[in-house]
């Protein structure tokens, strides 16, 4: 059977979402869509963006790259900042000149909220409304009461994004209640309302494993990592003059490497660390795609184009 193209596709501006935690395979199963699928992939993780990132962000290899359309990955040095709002209005350009070509995007990545703001719009506080003694009070109120105040602050005007937020990131609490003390508005009513005027069909897969052979995979990653040389890639990224202390080198796998570099940990030490960090990250992954009911948990050993394409062409 020929690949699946944009035509065979009822919906309008299809958009199919591979994502996942970290180590379970979300590379090799879109290589396995593209041999099957006329796509371009958009890589949705926000580690990949930046250069010299390669062994501790499992970049595709240089050969994948060359062989299968990938955007986003290994453009940015890793003193720039990118941000959620930057990958979705990037990631909405290259979507349509994908569509001009009568291809379909396939949407690859782990990075939830880069995905969120793709498919379901980001929320933003027009300038004529904004009151920026707002946010400096909110931002005293996390020095001075700590992010337990705020998220009871942000439990009691807007439950749904309390919800959605209960890793408590301080940021996005701030965020959402700036929006609501700004507007009168629930940022989650707000989000809601954007998701209904998006002009994607969103077709999400989830790829499921168990707990432990997902943390499994992980751990035989991170020894494949340390393995393969992630302590002379850091020190590499270093000797290029970049600070250890730059948001991108904040990432799992560079954190324990620079620690071992500086003599603060053994070899063993920092590799059981990166170990028990990625489980950790892998988790707070899995928390945040739970939350979207819309997506579809697959196998990835089980999957292939007729179980996706059933899917699209059957739901609801």
């Amino acid at each position: 059977m020929d690949r699946i193209t944009l035509g065979d596709i009822p919906s309008k501006n299809p958009l199919i979402v591979i994502l996942g935690p970290t180590a379970s395979g979300k590379t090799d199963l879109s290589l396995s869509i593209y041999e099957q699928i006329d796509c371009e992939i958009i890589s949705a993780d926000s580690r990949q963006v930046y250069k010299y990132l390669d062994i501790g962000t499992a970049k595709p290899s240089r050969e994948i790259l060359s062989n299968y359309k990938h955007h986003l990955i290994d453009f940015l040095e890793p003193n720039q900042d990118f941000s959620a709002g930057q990958f979705s209005k990037l990631s909405r350009e290259i979507i349509f000149r994908i569509y001009e070509q009568n291809k379909i995007p396939l949407v690859v990545g782990g990075t939830g909220l880069y995905i969120d703001v793709l498919c379901n719009g980001m929320v933003e506080l027009s300038p004529n409304v904004q009151d920026k003694s707002i946010r400096d009070n909110l931002n005293k109120d996390l020095e001075t009461k700590g992010k337990e105040y705020l998220y009871n602050l942000l439990q009691q005007v807007d439950r749904d994004s309390a919800e959605k937020y209960s890793d408590k990131n301080p940021r996005r609490i701030i965020r959402a209640l700036e929006f609501f003390y700004n507007t009168g508005v629930r940022f989650s009513e707000a989000q809601r309302e954007l998701t209904k005027q998006n002009n994607f069909s969103v077709y999400y897969f989830g790829i499921d494993f168990e707990r432990q052979e997902l943390y499994s995979r992980i751990n035989q990653r991170c020894l494949n990592m340390w393995q393969v040389g992630i302590i002379d890639e850091t020190q590499e990224i270093l000797k290029r003059g970049y600070s250890p202390n730059l948001n991108s080198m904040n990432t799992v796998g560079y954190k324990e490497a620079i620690k071992f570099l500086n003599n603060e940990m053994t070899n063993q030490e920092a590799l059981n660390e990166m170990m028990k960090n990625t489980r950790h990250y892998a988790k707070r992954q899995l928390t945040w795609f739970r939350k979207n009911e819309k997506i579809q948990w697959i196998i990835p050993k089980l999957v292939n184009k007729f179980i996706i394409y059933d899917f699209i062409i059957n739901r609801k």
